[in-house]
Order: structure tokens, then sequence, then C-alpha cells
């Protein structure tokens, strides 16, 4: 079992990308919201076009193991969440992931065991929908730039913070939500760029540099 599966991954990670022109076309929808966020629409469109050739990849090595597999990509950071049947599968997902190309991290939440029932995927939709509203209701979050993953209790956030103090009410905010077990984020701190009006000063002098953004991958709340 364990030879076959990882060769199927490797079959995956090596296959030709003719789904490209499709996963663009999918993501055209969503340069609005890219625009909004704190990131480039470049990094947006790279990061749906790869979570899209990582799933389609998953399934084409094998469908049924890997149904309920999520892949999340945001600034170049992979999450692999969701269930497989065996340790072997829970490899290989990691396998095709880390081979894509400008995939800086992967991060592998998947758990190994059943599918989940069909009351518990939608509590944990049910989940993610109240996290989401809390964070838009929070003045002290920028909920457009956060990513929501939930998987029987356990949620992932993923994106950006501005700021260390955004990065901790986040988590806390999802925290208390009814029938939250874990709450993991892989967000990243990354102050928002400044304004090219303002990089420059009358005088001429020097424009003003971003922070370097910090790995904060493990945190756990």
């Amino acid at each position: 079992m364990r030879t076959s599966v990882l060769t199927l991954a490797a079959l995956a990670a090596c296959a030709a990308t003719s789904g490209c022109v499709t996963a663009a076309l999918g993501t055209a929808a969503s340069v609005g919201v890219y625009a909004a966020q704190d990131r480039t629409i470049g990094q947006g469109i790279d990061d749906a076009n790869a979570s899209n050739q990582v799933k389609m990849r998953l399934l084409a090595a094998d469908r049924a193991a890997f149904q309920e597999v999520d892949v999340e990509v945001a600034n170049g950071n992979l999450l692999l969440s969701g269930v497989t049947p065996t340790e072997e599968h829970r490899q290989a997902a990691e396998t095709i992931a880390r081979s894509m190309p400008l995939i800086q991290n992967v991060y592998n939440e998947i758990f190994v065991g059943p599918h989940s029932s069909v009351m518990r995927n939608a509590q944990d939709e049910f989940i993610t929908a109240q996290i989401r509203t809390r964070l838009t209701a929070s003045r002290a979050v920028r909920a457009i730039n956060v990513n929501i993953e939930t998987f029987q209790g356990n949620v992932y956030l993923m994106g950006t913070a501005r700021s260390e103090e955004e990065l901790r009410r986040a988590a806390e905010i999802a925290s208390v939500v009814g029938g939250v077990q874990r709450v993991v984020s892989f967000m990243q701190v990354n102050a928002p760029p400044v304004p090219y009006y303002a990089q420059n000063s009358a005088t001429g002098a020097a424009p003003i540099e971003r922070p370097a953004e910090r790995d904060l991958a493990g945190s756990n709340y």
C-alpha cells in the first residue's frame, strides 16, 4: 500500500498542469477581493492557482482518499486540512503539495481516520460562519485578510495581520465560538504597504521600507 500510494503521489506531482487555464479563469471573479486585501492581485491569483492545482492533483492521484482534504494557500504558505484514510495518504498529500512552485511552507494538519459525517461537516461550516461574522464585526481585525478552515472543531487561521495585537485578537475571537476545540494560527504579521505618495519626502529622502514578515506558523490558542 505504501509504495503504491507514494507512486501515485509522485505521478500526480509530475503531472502536466493542463488545468492551469481553467484555474486561472476561475480566479478572475476573486480579483476584487484580492485588491481589497493586504496582498497584491498577483499574489492572490498565484495563491488561488496553487490551491486549485494541488486539489486537482490530489483528486487525480486518489479521489476517494483525498476528497475530504482541503487546500488553502495564503501568501505562498499552504495548509492541508481534513482527513485521509491512512498515514501513507497523509504523507502523499504533503508530497504533492511540496511539488508546487512558489510555495514557501506546507503545514500538514490532515487527520487520519474515517470520513466525517454530514452533520459534522455542517457543524464545521457553522463554526466557520460564526467566526467570519465575529471577525467582520470586530474593529480590531481586518477580516478580509483572514482565511478560516474548520475540521472537526479544529480551526485554522491563514492570511495576514497588521500587528501582533491583531493576530492575537483574531485567534481569541475564534477561540470563544461554541464548538471550537482548538485554534491554530498560521497567520503572519505584515505591516500594510506605505502609500506611494508617502514614500518620498519633498527633499528626496529614501523611501520608507516595510518591516520584514515574521513567520508565526504553528501558534496554538
